[in-house]
């Protein structure tokens, strides 16, 4: 007859190799899988393909996969002419821009930006956040105070073209998103997004950022998915990871990024995993889906890559080597 004190061990020992992803009888649960042998590193849209230009200057020559997603997003941040993310983000209506972004290294830290203004690289205060305070999330007047205190130099983000852009929609002011208007960049469309940017570098470790002006013309401290870990970004270094884009709202309800690492961890592939979270934000009732682009992108640990969106339209840029592949996402719709 097993004892008490037995029982106790024996369930530690499941529980340890349950966390660790795998079976304690030697051997794999569904998602347990081996480590990519090389550095890759995927991005959302098209224009993705500068930031994965910079992130593969760091892992091709060694480095960590969180400074490798870092200097990815930044390169979209600091770009005027893109008027999705960082300076010369289109404005709120009340004519702010205002930024969102968060990462996640392998090690579960994370760090978090909401309603950032002034500032053009949200995602290195996101960094700063994570490796500089105990807090997950700074937002608004606080979150610049602190970018501030760090040396980050204060801007005016809003340029002259996106500023006449503003001014043009106050006199209809009315605001439609416009699904897909990422792909029309630079310029052109009345909506933004966002960049999602994941990557695993030659140790095998996953690192992951996501950073956004937010929709455009969206009503003032309006705050999407792409901060919220969980919703925007999940990095998992034991399963994989994974970014979303599109209306952030639909995110949210679903905790996307979150629940699409879930999903690889029962045993879904990558794209699989996406497309289980769309038919989930489907379900949560009728919309005029046809007016919303939501998408997920997915790196697993061993560099299996997948993505979904709801409808057609969402790219995507990979790169494990000196040229990116530009590929376009399946969709529900």
């Amino acid at each position: 007859m097993i004892t008490r004190r037995d029982f106790l061990r024996l369930s530690t020992l499941f529980s340890g190799a349950a966390l660790a992803g795998g079976s304690f009888a030697g051997g794999r649960s569904p998602g347990a899988v081996g480590r990519a042998e090389g550095p890759l590193v995927i991005s959302t849209w098209d224009f993705g393909q500068a930031a994965n230009a910079a992130a593969w200057g760091i892992l091709a020559q060694g480095g960590t996969a969180l400074d490798a997603v870092e200097a990815g997003a930044r390169v979209p941040e600091a770009d005027p002419e893109n008027q999705s993310v960082g300076l010369g983000g289109r404005p709120d209506r009340d004519g702010h821009v205002t930024l969102d972004a968060c990462i996640m290294d392998a090690k579960g830290r994370c760090g978090s930006v909401a309603a950032l203004e002034h500032i053009v690289h949200a995602v290195s205060v996101a960094r700063a956040v994570m490796e500089r305070t105990p807090h997950v999330m700074l937002a608004g007047e606080g979150a610049l105070q602190f970018a501030l205190e760090q040396g980050f130099a204060k801007h005016d983000l809003l340029t002259e073209k996106s500023r006449r852009e503003w001014q043009e929609w106050l006199k209809e002011a009315r605001y439609r998103p416009v699904p897909n208007i990422e792909n029309a960049l630079p310029g052109g469309g009345r909506n933004h997004d966002t960049i999602g940017i994941l990557a695993v570098d030659a140790a095998g470790d996953l690192g992951g950022a996501c950073t956004t002006s937010g929709l455009a013309y969206k009503r003032h401290g309006r705050v999407g998915d792409s901060p919220i870990i969980g919703a925007g970004l999940y990095v998992d270094n034991g399963v994989g990871a994974a970014t979303a884009t599109g209306v952030g709202e639909e995110v949210v309800r679903i905790v996307g990024s979150h629940t699409v690492v879930e999903r690889m961890r029962a045993g879904d592939t990558p794209e699989e995993a996406c497309k289980q979270a769309l038919e989930r934000i489907l379900r949560l009732g009728p919309k005029a889906w046809r007016d919303v682009q939501v998408g997920f992108l997915a790196l697993r640990r061993d560099g299996v890559v997948g993505a979904y969106a709801l409808q057609d339209g969402f790219t995507y840029a990979v790169r494990s080597g000196p040229v990116d592949e530009v590929r376009r996402a399946p969709h529900l719709l």
